[in-house]
């Protein structure tokens, strides 16, 4: 883009054969293109042009500059275009489907500082199911996806992914806050909070006590992540969340989180999905970009 007046001048003597016409036609002074077609070649140690009896050709070298200088004029103007529609978004709407977690923990902070550039855009939130959700993003119905472990489906992409470790929810003082990480053996005998059956995280935990050959009754059962965590900052048991569930008590002061280590748990990923068909709208595209600058800002890993 800071080349662009000196990409216009090679295309413009490119296509006119002559840097006189060129001048004439982009209404600048002859010396002017002269000056920058001489300084381009001064830079690649090699002719641009072949000066010929009436006309300039490029050469093989500029045959393949060119090429690349054409990309880079459209990119040029596709990006002052976009540059342009943000600079007049005066109102829109965005709307985003997820899940009860990052719509509790994560969106308030995103919708914050994305209004507070956009002041005049709505967004609109829906918590759905998991398969809701995917439906939702490939219909179009909802510019973009956030949640956790969405599956890999035709028809939805991918835009940023950040991984979150799974681990033990529990109070400061709790004997098992004073790890570094911990092992599901090691949870055995505290009373268990647990996710319900409609949850993915219910599978996952079941599945790994089921390696242990151990048969677990939580204490409180429940499809509410919020009640989940706390029930156990209230000491009535502990529970296993992703760290982004927890950062904000954890950085309080008010929960301890312990990464758990078993090996076939392996990290969570949150990742911001939308419809694969076409590029994304300018709103949704900031709407985007605000999301996967929060998931690192909230300790995220790049997945």
């Amino acid at each position: 883009m800071l080349h662009s007046r000196m990409l216009t001048y090679l295309d413009e003597v490119a296509r006119c054969g002559s840097i006189r016409k060129a001048a004439g036609r982009l209404n600048v002074a002859s010396s002017a293109v002269n000056r920058q077609i001489l300084s381009l070649e001064e830079e690649l140690g090699t002719p641009v042009f072949e000066r010929l009896r009436k006309r300039l050709r490029l050469t093989a070298t500029g045959e393949l500059l060119i090429a690349h200088v054409r990309q880079t004029l459209k990119d040029h103007q596709k990006v002052r275009a976009r540059i342009e529609d943000i600079k007049g978004l005066r109102r829109g709407e965005v709307t985003i489907a997820t899940m009860g977690t990052p719509a509790a923990y994560i969106l308030p902070r995103v919708v914050k500082s994305f209004r507070k550039d956009h002041p005049g855009v709505k967004v609109v939130v829906k918590v759905l199911p998991v398969n809701d959700l995917v439906a939702s993003v490939i219909a179009g119905e909802a510019d973009l996806g956030f949640a956790f472990n969405l599956p890999a489906v035709p028809g939805m992409q991918v835009f940023s992914a950040v991984e979150s470790r799974l681990g033990v929810v529990a109070l400061p003082d709790h004997p098992l806050a004073k790890q570094t990480t911990a092992s599901l053996a090691q949870c055995i005998g505290y009373p268990l909070i647990f996710p319900d059956n409609s949850m993915t995280l219910r599978e996952l935990l079941d599945s790994s006590f089921a390696r242990l050959a151990v048969r677990v009754e939580p204490v409180i059962e429940t499809n509410s992540v919020e009640l989940m965590k706390q029930s156990a900052l209230l000491g009535l048991g502990i529970t296993f969340l992703n760290a982004i569930d927890i950062e904000v008590e954890r950085r309080v002061g008010e929960a301890a989180f312990i990464p758990l280590r078993d090996r076939n748990l392996g990290p969570q990923v949150l990742q911001v999905v939308h419809r694969s068909k076409g590029m994304l709208d300018v709103l949704p595209q900031l709407m985007a970009d605000q999301l996967k600058t929060s998931l690192g800002e909230f300790g995220g890993e790049p997945a």
